[in-house]
Formats: C-alpha cells, sequence, structure tokens
C-alpha cells in the first residue's frame, strides 16, 4: 500500500507530504484546487510519462518521493535488479524544467521500463483518462483464475506438466529426423556431407603445406635465378672455391718462414671444403627445382577442395573432423530410428491428446468461475446506477487441430464483455465502456473479489460523478467492505463518500505575495465536520447534526462488516 506521498514543485504545489492509511482514503476539495495534480503525482512517481510543464513555475525541478510497502512477488522483482529487498520501498522521480529526470528505488538508479515492472503490482489508478488494468485480456485471464482459485491452480499445474513432456517428445522426435519423408532426406544429406568429406580426405597441416608449395611454385624462376647466381659465385672460374684455396696455398708457401699460418691454412682448407659442399647441395637444389605448370595447378585445385570443405564444415581441421563425426553418428541414429520413432510418435499422440483434455477441464472451469463472477458483478453493477448492465466472460473456441497453440494458461483466450445500456449489445470492454462506467465496474468487480489482480493500492477519480442519494450510499458502502482487504484512495464531492474514510484530506488553494499554492492537510474532528458541510451544500447546526448522523453511520456500516 501507498504509505506516505511527498511532492515538491509540482503545478501549484511547492510542498506537500501525506501520509495515507489502510483501508479508505479520501481527497476532498473545491474544484479546480488541485486534486488531479496529486493522482499525476502518483502516475509520475510511477513511471508515466514526464511532462516538464508539470514544474512548478520559477523552479528548476520537481521532485515526487512515495512510500509503500510491498509485496513479496514485488520483493522478488527487486532482487532481480539488484535492489535490496525490504518491508517497503522509496520511489523517487526528479524532473528538471529542460526535461531531464531521474529515477531512483531505495536509492539506486532504474530506468523508466525497470520501474514499471517494479510497480505494477503497486497501484491501479480509475479515472477517465487512466490506462486500466483490466483493459488487458491477459489481464482479465489472470483476474478470472484468481477468483477460481484452486481448481484452476490445480488444472493449470497438469497442463504445464503436460506441456514439458509434449516439448521433450518433440525434442527427441527431432532429434530422429521427424516423420519419414523428413528422416530420408536428412539421411540423404548426411550421407552426401559425409561422402563429400571424406572424398576429399583433408589431413591435418596439409594446407599449410600446400601453401608453402603454392609459394615455391609461383616463385620458381626467382629460385633458379638465385640458386644458380649462387652457384657460380662458388664453382665459376676465380669464384669462392679457387679463391680460397689460392690463399691456401700462398700461406702454405710461407710455413717454414712462419710457422703460426699453419692454423690458419688448416681452416682454409676446411672452409674450401665447406664451400664445395655448399656447392653441391645448390646443384641438387637447380636439378630439384623445376617451373611445373601442372603441379602448381594440382595445389591450387587441392587448396580449392580445402577451402570449399571449411567453407561448409568447419574453419579449422579440428572443426571439419568433429562436423564429419557427429554427421555419422546422426546418420547411424536415423538409419537405425524407425522403429524408436514410431514409439515416440504414439507418446506424442497421447500425450497431446492428454494435454487437449486438460486444457478443455481448465476452460470449464473457467467458464464455471466465470458465471458466478459475472453474476456477482452484475448485482454489484446495478446497485451503482446501471439498472440494465450487463457483464459476460467470452471464451474462443479451439479444437484438437489446435494442440501446436497450448500454453501453460491452456487453449484459447477470454475476453471481458459489457453493455451498460439496455437494447446495447455486449462489446468488449475497452471499446464501450466510458470512465465513469469503467470506474464503477472495477468497484463492482473488487466488491465482488477483493484480491483481483493482486494490486495493493486502488485510486478512484471522481467515481461518484452523476450519481446521489442511494447509489452514493452504495457506493459507499462498497468502498467500505474492499477496503478491508486493499487500500482505497479516492477523490469525492459527495459527503456520504467522504463520511467512510478512515482519512480525509482538503485540499484548498491559497494565494500568497502574489502567489497562488495548493495546500493538502488532513482534517479531522471539527475541521472534518466543516468540511462534510461544505460538501453536503449548507451551513447552520443542521447541518453540522447531518454530518454527524453520516459519521456514526458510516461507523456502524464499517463495524457489522
Amino acid at each position: 500500500m501507498l504509505k506516505r506521498l511527498t511532492i515538491k514543485n509540482v503545478a501549484l504545489i511547492d510542498r506537500a507530504e501525506i501520509e495515507f492509511s489502510e483501508g479508505l482514503n479520501v481527497l476532498t476539495g473545491e474544484t479546480g484546487a488541485g486534486k488531479s495534480v496529486i493522482l499525476d503525482s502518483i502516475d509520475f512517481v510511477l513511471g508515466a510519462k514526464a511532462d516538464k510543464g508539470m514544474v512548478r513555475s520559477g523552479e528548476a525541478a520537481c521532485l515526487v518521493q512515495a512510500e509503500f510497502s510491498v509485496s513479496d512477488e514485488t520483493k522478488a522483482i527487486l532482487e532481480e535488479y539488484d535492489i535490496e529487498p525490504e518491508e517497503s520501498i522509496l520511489i523517487s522521480r526528479k524532473l528538471t524544467s529542460d526535461g531531464k529526470g531521474t529515477l531512483k528505488v531505495n536509492g539506486v538508479t532504474v530506468t523508466a521500463s525497470m520501474l514499471r515492472r517494479i510497480t505494477a503490482l503497486l497501484v491501479d489508478v480509475h479515472g477517465q483518462s487512466e490506462h486500466f488494468f483490466l483493459l488487458k485480456e491477459s489481464n482479465q485471464l489472470r483476474m478470472l483464475d484468481s477468483i477460481a482459485g484452486e481448481e484452476v491452480a490445480k488444472r493449470k499445474e497438469t497442463v504445464r506438466t503436460l506441456l514439458a513432456a509434449r516439448k521433450e517428445l518433440l525434442q527427441e522426435i527431432s532429434k530422429l529426423g521427424g516423420d519419414e519423408g523428413e528422416r530420408n532426406r536428412r539421411i540423404d544429406v548426411l550421407r552426401y556431407q559425409i561422402e563429400e568429406i571424406e572424398r576429399v580426405s583433408p589431413k591435418e597441416g596439409e594446407e599449410e603445406e600446400l601453401r608453402a608449395l603454392q609459394t615455391r611454385c609461383r616463385n620458381a624462376e626467382r629460385i633458379l635465378e638465385g640458386l644458380s647466381a649462387a652457384r657460380d659465385g662458388l664453382m665459376s672460374d676465380g669464384g669462392g672455391t679457387d679463391a680460397v684455396r689460392s690463399a691456401r696455398r700462398a700461406l702454405n708457401s710461407i710455413l717454414k718462414y712462419e710457422p703460426k699460418c699453419e692454423a690458419l691454412s688448416e681452416r682454409l682448407d676446411a672452409a674450401a671444403g665447406e664451400l664445395e659442399d655448399i656447392a653441391a647441395t645448390i646443384e641438387d637444389l637447380l636439378s630439384e627445382t623445376d617451373v611445373d605448370e601442372r603441379e602448381a595447378e594440382r595445389i591450387e585445385a587441392r587448396l580449392d577442395e580445402l577451402k570449399a570443405i571449411k567453407k561448409k564444415y568447419g574453419a579449422t581441421y579440428a572443426e571439419v573432423m568433429a562436423f564429419l563425426s557427429r554427421a555419422k553418428e546422426e546418420c547411424e541414429l536415423l538409419s537405425d530410428s524407425e522403429a524408436r520413432l514410431e514409439e515416440l510418435s504414439k507418446q506424442l499422440e497421447s500425450t497431446e491428446n492428454k494435454l487437449f483434455a486438460a486444457c478443455v477441464r481448465l476452460t470449464e472451469a473457467r467458464q464455471k468461475a466465470a458465471e458466478v463472477f459475472t453474476a456477482q458483478v452484475v448485482g454489484e453493477l446495478r446497485s451503482l446506477a446501471i439498472p440494465s448492465a450487463r457483464f459476460e466472460v467470452q471464451f474462443d473456441a479451439y479444437s484438437r487441430e489446435d494442440i501446436g497453440k497450448a500454453t501453460s494458461e491452456g487453449m484459447g483466450g477470454l475476453r471481458f464483455l459489457f453493455s451498460a445500456n439496455a437494447g446495447e449489445p455486449l462489446k468488449e470492454l475497452g471499446k464501450i465502456i466510458s470512465g465513469g462506467e469503467m470506474s464503477r465496474f472495477m468497484l463492482a468487480v473488487k466488491a465482488s473479489c477483493s484480491s483481483a489482480g493482486g494490486i495493493g493500492t486502488y485510486i478512484f477519480d471522481e467515481i461518484d460523478a452523476g450519481i446521489g442519494g442511494k447509489t452514493a450510499r452504495a457506493v459507499a458502502e462498497k468502498f467500505a467492505k474492499i477496503s478491508r482487504s486493499v487500500q482505497l484512495i479516492a477523490v469525492t464531492h459527495l459527503a456520504r463518500i467522504a463520511s467512510f474514510a478512515e482519512k480525509e484530506f482538503l485540499i484548498e488553494k491559497h494565494e500568497e505575495d502574489g502567489k497562488t499554492f495548493t495546500r493538502i492537510r488532513e482534517v479531522r474532528d471539527e475541521a472534518r465536520l466543516g468540511e462534510l458541510a461544505r460538501l453536503i451544500g449548507g451551513e447552520g447546526e443542521e447541518v453540522t447534526a447531518y454530518a454527524r448522523t453520516l459519521l456514526a453511520e458510516a461507523a456502524a456500516y464499517k463495524k457489522s462488516l
């Protein structure tokens, strides 16, 4: 429930702090005093689209803070966002005059979408231009299931179990290739892939070797030129080998004069031998090196084969081999799968028959709950000045052939249909219902099921428009009944409804130093009697006495609940 609302610099409100109570809270005041500003502030802090025009004139920014007690479901969402879940949360939203804003939950910055998810079950506002919880068909289904209770919950669990079993069977059948035609097509594909890889028969490291050979072939002429030049430099007349041997002979001629030259002579002899060996090796390379265009073409073709295989089956040799292994396993499995597939197909048909039957039983349970629910709501609506009201829950038809559309919610959707006037056909809720009718419709729903939708706080904006007398009393009594289980905040102009409140807040406009301000204060005791008298529309002891009577009657009715 909403425990505390703090508003700073929103429209005509410079600062206001409202502490709400459990049960029914009412907001009263003259038209234009600023009651809608409070509702807009609640919408704003819950994540509604921000309008920088709401910032009070002359101020740099506005701020709205709301403290809520929260359910376990909301706490679970907070944990998902790494926000410490506590018994209450503080939502803070700031907007500057240039349109920039911040959103925080318990001091942690959040996005607008995160905030809307967190606050989804906190407040639902019902007024002339609000988004209504029940206009979504998914929420209509959710509400009906909450009303139906344990019976529907058990049948939904059965549907979920059978859905899981069906999913497992479909996955296993898919592994076996589906029906016979699909399986044979898959086997043909696998065999082609296996044969293609085995025909090419790639080898580890082969591509690197071929790349090296390709480079050698492409540069064969340059290699020949280089080898020839090196051989000639060593072996030609006056080349390197001749020069070394000439140097050795020169040293040998002076050995008897300089004994130290003997070691140098030996080294030159060894160098000459090494140069002759190098020259022989170069000669061998020259004889092996040839510009063979057919070999180059063979290498190119082989590289193209390997490239094509890698493009289809894996970027590396290991990936291609892994693909081949998997393909062989799958092909073997599919080739021997006919008996297993037949068995699984029978299991699938049996499971789908059970699933369809479970969905039918789920729909029947919902239809049974809908009959009771709609009758109760119609009864409530007729006491709320909609005497010709009709309300039905329409269920979509489905058949066994639609089993593929089954979800954890069963099969077929539903929608609420409503007609407020005699002679008018039933239509979908969001297409024909007016704001005032929607407020009374929700009031009737809440009177029929106090926990519908799981919302913790409901706000009704001027639900009393156009009613009075007995209808006003009926609305007030329904407020009292509903507020025993959920918090209600209502904007009203009727003393009868205001008299049933646990807390009443008066919204007034004042002028100070040439500026207009909206003030919000709780009215108690004599001040409350005065406000009830104003709502009644009179002055004097008789009006005050009537106000006391209203409070006494309200207290007596609430005590009787």
